[in-house]
C-alpha cells in the first residue's frame, strides 16, 4: 500500500466543521472596513525576496531564520510572504495608488513563516491587515484604534482585550536611543539572556520585548526611552492619547512595546488577551512612514495594523462568543422516496431555495428506504425534515416533520411550505 501523504507541519488545514467560524469572522470584518470606507486590495502570496529584506530589516528573526526563501527556475530569489504591509507597500507604489493620493485599504489572506509550529503560531498562518497612506496626523491612527475596538465590540470580547500604545520616535530619536541602551546593556552582557545578548549590537530594542524576568528586571535601570523622543513624536502621541479619551477609549502607556519590524516608527499599540496565555497579542501596529521610500517611492506618511485569524479565531472559542447557529449548516432535509419522486424532490427543493433565499436545503441522494433517509435527515443537523413521496406527489402535499422538538407532524400544501419555513426558522 502506498504511503499516505500528509499535510507539511504547521500549515493546516480547515475542515467543513471549522470553516462556518472563519466566513463568521470574515464577513464580520468586511462588512466593518466598508463601513469606515476602506477597500479591499489582494496581492500575491509570492513576492521578490529583497522586497522582504529591504523592508523587515536584514537582521531581524523573520528575515534571518523564518523566511520560506527560494530559487525559481531562472535563479532569481522569491519569498512567500512573511507579512503583508510591504507586499501593499509594493502594489501601490507599483500600480500609482500613493502620488498626490490617500488610500484606505485592507486585505486579508495567508502569510508564512517557518518556525515551531505551536497552538495560536503555525508555519502557514492568515492575516487581516488594514493600512492607510498620505495621512500624518494622530487622528487616523485613532481611527484604526476606533475599528479595532469596534470589531471587539462587535465579537462580544471587548471585555477580554487590553490596549497598549508607545511612541517610537523618529529615526534619529530612536538611533540616539539605541547608542545609549546598548551602553548600558554593555556593562551588563553577562546577566542578559542568550536572545538579548544576539541582539544587542542587531536590534537592540527587540530586547525591551523579552519575556526573561531576569532581563526584564535588568531593563528596569536601563535609560527611559520618552527621554530620547523628538519633539514631533511627543506631539503626536499625545495627540493620539488626547483623542482616546474623548472617544471613551482605554489604554495602557507601556514604554517598552517596540514592533519586530524594522519599519515603525512614532505610534506602535498592541491588543492583548490573558485569556490565550503567552500567545497575547491579538492584533498589532503602528506608523511606518518611512516604509514607502525605503522601497523606492516618494516620502509617504502611512499607519496601519494586522490580526491574526488563527489567534483570533482562537480567542473567540476560548471566550465561547462564537453564535450557537454556526454549528447548524442546514436548516431542511428534504426526504424523496418512491419511483419517479426524484424529480419532483429537485424541483421543489429548487422552488424553496428561489422562494426562501436564506434557507439551507439538502434534498437526499443514493436512494434508500424511507427509514434510512430520515436516520440520514437527524444525522445531518438539520431542524426540519420535509417528506416527499408517491401520495404527497399525488396530492400536491408535503410531509413537515420537525426533528429538534416534540411538535407534531403536519401536511401542508406545497404552496404554504415556504411560507411555514419562513416561521419556523427565524432566529
Amino acid at each position: 500500500m502506498a504511503q499516505k501523504v500528509q499535510a507539511i507541519r504547521g500549515m493546516n488545514d480547515i475542515l467543513p466543521e471549522q470553516s462556518a467560524r472563519w466566513q463568521y469572522l470574515e464577513t464580520k470584518v468586511s462588512d466593518l472596513v466598508a463601513r469606515y470606507g476602506y477597500r479591499e486590495i489582494r496581492m500575491p502570496v509570492l513576492e521578490q525576496t529583497a522586497l522582504f529584506k529591504r523592508s523587515i530589516g536584514e537582521v531581524t528573526d523573520i528575515v534571518e531564520k523564518e523566511m520560506y526563501t527560494f530559487e525559481d527556475r531562472n535563479g532569481e530569489s522569491l519569498t512567500l510572504r512573511p507579512e503583508g504591509t510591504a507586499s501593499c507597500v509594493r502594489a501601490c507604489e507599483q500600480h500609482g495608488l500613493l502620488y498626490n493620493q490617500t488610500q484606505r485599504l485592507w486585505y486579508m489572506g495567508p502569510m508564512f513563516r517557518y518556525e515551531r509550529p505551536q497552538k495560536g503560531r503555525y508555519r502557514q498562518f492568515h492575516q487581516i491587515g488594514v493600512e492607510t497612506f498620505g495621512l500624518q496626523g494622530p487622528d487616523v491612527d485613532v481611527e484604526l484604534i476606533l475599528m479595532s475596538a469596534r470589531l471587539w465590540q462587535e465579537l462580544g470580547i471587548s471585555q477580554a482585550l487590553t490596549l497598549e500604545l508607545n511612541t517610537l520616535g523618529s529615526a534619529e530619536a530612536r538611533q540616539a536611543y539605541k547608542t545609549a541602551l546598548v551602553a548600558y546593556l554593555t556593562q551588563h552582557l553577562a546577566a542578559l539572556d542568550e536572545d538579548s545578548q544576539k541582539r544587542l549590537h542587531t536590534n537592540p530594542l527587540r530586547i525591551l520585548d523579552s519575556k526573561i524576568a531576569s532581563t526584564q528586571a535588568l531593563l528596569d535601570q536601563a535609560p527611559n526611552f520618552h527621554d530620547y523622543l523628538d519633539e514631533e513624536s511627543l506631539s503626536h502621541f499625545k495627540g493620539l492619547c488626547s483623542l482616546l479619551d474623548a472617544a471613551g477609549i482605554q489604554y495602557v502607556i507601556n514604554p517598552r512595546l517596540v514592533r519586530g519590524l524594522d519599519y515603525y516608527g512614532k505610534t506602535v499599540f498592541e491588543w492583548t488577551t490573558q485569556a490565550l496565555g503567552a500567545q497575547g497579542t491579538v492584533c498589532a501596529g503602528g506608523r511606518y512612514d518611512g516604509l514607502v521610500e525605503q522601497l523606492g517611492g516618494r516620502a509617504t506618511p502611512a499607519v496601519g495594523f494586522a490580526m491574526g485569524v488563527e489567534r483570533l479565531l482562537l480567542l473567540l472559542d476560548t471566550l465561547a462568543a462564537f453564535p450557537a447557529h454556526l454549528d447548524r449548516h442546514l436548516d431542511v432535509y428534504l426526504v424523496a422516496v418512491g419511483a419517479g419522486i426524484d424529480e419532483h424532490a429537485f424541483l421543489l427543493a429548487e422552488r424553496l431555495r428561489s422562494e426562501v433565499p436564506s434557507l439551507r436545503i439538502q434534498t437526499h441522494c443514493g436512494g434508500g428506504s424511507f427509514k434510512n433517509q430520515l436516520k440520514k435527515a437527524d444525522r445531518s443537523g438539520a431542524q426540519i425534515a420535509l417528506i416527499l413521496g408517491e401520495q404527497e406527489v399525488a396530492e400536491g402535499v408535503v410531509n413537515i416533520k420537525p426533528l429538534r422538538h416534540q411538535t407534531e407532524q403536519e401536511t401542508l400544501a406545497v404552496s404554504e411550505v415556504a411560507a411555514y419555513l419562513q416561521q419556523a426558522l427565524r432566529p
